[in-house]
């Protein structure tokens, strides 16, 4: 079979779910599928098959380099299912049995120039057997919850979320186990490939967060199973000037009264809203406004909520299912279901002093933020008053449509 097109795995499911099961078992591996040889003659090498060769396959690693790896007539080849947690159920296989797309764990002696593997054994998890771990993960998530973070209690390991429900907010008490997996969004980056493993103490009010797990029959209460977060940046402003060569804009932040320059990527999101309809949002915002913005909203109103992708939490639009729930009008207005009926926008169709609102990365000491969603024609929404503004922030915006809904991601 020859060499194939090959994509690189861009998400953590496949990339996780081998991780972790090889975590468990790597010990326990290298007892029963060990071969005699100079332990500094052993090397370990983990990632997806991108072809099939004669001899073997070709290996994507997770490092970001192209691994041949010969199999040796006696090598050890295994299967394992995304949820073992050692080899005591692991299937025995060939090497017909290895497809494109399966992700693997492969030993063996290394060439000199690090570009071949002689493999004496691989630990194999198929591609379809990810993808229903994929699939049943993006389920759970979605029946899910998320929304802002108002209260942590360490002693307790409880967290006090704060979720957009038919127009009003609710309160639900997420409980954290030593079995809750937490992670955490990087400063610089809104893809859930970029997340770290996270702990309770990082977790501040102000920030939003999802969480996967069984809540109880009110929904009042939550056990997390997993849990990811992250503290994102909202601005309100004006456009005063435009790079269309660097992806970028430079905007004059209404809080802070100092320009911010916002970059764009492929995984940001830019909408238009038409002069009517942000005329109807705004006179919705003012008559809903009495309350000032919901409870939890910090300054600059609150973050978009962290939804990550496929087997993460769910997107709005994209792979993952329907956008998470928001306030209806009435009282904010769910953006997300807004924005998911309207086309896409273009850097070169914004202009110089146009009104904008973006929910962006926190950002990083090397300067500028990363924009995730960015939504031009606001002018009547920002002058109906700050309250205004912010209370739309509350509704949980997801981290855009094209990117990393696209992601795959398990935990």
């Amino acid at each position: 079979m020859g060499k194939k097109a090959w994509r690189k795995p861009t998400g953590l499911g496949a990339r996780r779910a081998l991780t972790s099961v090889c975590a468990g078992i790597l010990a326990f591996s290298l007892v029963v599928i060990a071969r005699p040889q100079a332990p500094s003659s052993v090397y370990k090498a983990m990632g997806a098959v991108v072809s099939i060769d004669p001899n073997g396959f070709t290996v994507q690693t997770d490092s970001g380099t192209r691994l041949a790896v010969l199999l040796q007539d006696n090598a050890t080849l295994v299967r394992v299912a995304p949820n073992q947690k050692d080899l005591k159920s692991a299937t025995k296989i060939t090497a017909g049995d290895i497809s494109v797309g399966d992700r693997v764990l492969v030993r063996g002696h290394i060439s000199d120039d690090q570009k071949t593997l002689l493999a004496t054994a691989a630990i194999v998890m198929s591609k379809a057997d990810i993808a229903q771990k994929q699939e049943a993960e993006r389920a759970a998530w979605q029946r899910g919850v998320g929304g802002l973070v108002s209260a942590v209690d360490p002693v307790a390991s409880t967290i006090t979320l704060s979720t957009a429900a038919l127009g009003a907010i609710k309160k639900v008490m997420i409980h954290v186990t030593k079995d809750t997996v937490l992670r955490r969004y990087a400063p610089d980056s809104v893809r859930f490939d970029d997340a770290k493993p996270g702990t309770l103490d990082q977790i501040k009010p102000g920030d939003q967060l999802r969480a996967r797990g069984t809540r109880n029959e009110d929904g009042s209460e939550f056990a997390a199973e997993g849990i990811v977060s992250g503290s994102f940046r909202n601005i309100a402003g004006t456009v005063s000037s435009i790079d269309i060569s660097q992806n970028t804009i430079s905007v004059m932040d209404l809080k802070t009264k100092k320009p911010v320059l916002v970059k764009f990527t492929a995984d940001s999101q830019l909408r238009k809203l038409p002069p009517e309809m942000a005329q109807r949002i705004a006179m919705r915002l003012r008559g809903g406004q009495a309350g000032g913005p919901p409870t939890g909203a910090g300054p600059g109103g609150a973050a978009p909520a962290a939804t990550p992708p496929a087997g993460g939490p769910p997107s709005g639009g994209g792979p993952g299912g329907p956008r998470p729930g928001g306030p209806r009008f009435g009282g904010a207005p769910d953006l997300q279901q807004i924005l998911s009926r309207m086309p896409p926008a273009k850097l070169a169709d914004l202009q110089k002093s146009d009104a904008v609102m973006i929910v962006a990365t926190q950002g990083t000491a090397s300067g500028g933020v990363t924009a995730i969603t960015v939504l031009s024609g606001v002018d009547a929404i920002l002058a109906s008053s700050a309250s205004a503004s912010q209370a739309m922030f509350m509704s949980p915006w997801n981290l855009g449509g094209g990117g990393p809904g696209g992601e795959e991601g398990t935990q």
